[in-house]
């Protein structure tokens, strides 16, 4: 019973978390999971990424990583590039308007975490974090 138990609190857990985050982005009309792709090419730090290395970053596992970057090239926030030495390898990068759009939110990110964790210690936070990727 406390297995059923645990995977619930888990669950509900991370859609509380998920159900606030969103609210801190709904103003700049981007996804969890964008946020997460930008997040995800921002840490290239001007490397070429491709679609394979994002949905393996990602938080949430999709089949439709396609779609959301097609999503963002729209937005103007990514670009894809086709590779000179092979050209049926796509590289993706977050533009300079991606960049600035991480900017603004992560404030508001960096806010929202520090509130959803302001009841659990240091200590407590490394224990939670070591439990939970003992699931992963």
């Amino acid at each position: 019973m406390n297995s059923k138990h645990a995977i619930i609190s888990i669950l509900k857990t991370s859609a509380f978390i998920s159900e606030i985050l969103l609210s801190g982005l709904k103003p700049y009309e981007i996804s969890e999971q964008q946020f997460n792709v930008l997040r995800i090419l921002r840490g290239q730090k001007g490397i070429a990424a491709n679609l394979s290395t994002v949905q393996d970053r990602m938080v949430h596992k999709m089949s439709n990583t396609t779609r959301l970057i097609d999503k963002l090239i729209q937005k103007k926030l990514v670009k894809r590039n086709v590779c000179i030495k092979n050209r049926r390898k796509i590289e993706l990068f977050i533009t300079e308007g991606g960049l600035d759009l991480l900017k603004k939110i992560d404030p508001i990110s960096d806010e929202i975490e520090k509130k959803i964790l302001s009841n659990i210690s240091s200590q407590d936070l490394n224990s939670l974090i070591s439990i939970l990727n003992l699931i992963n």
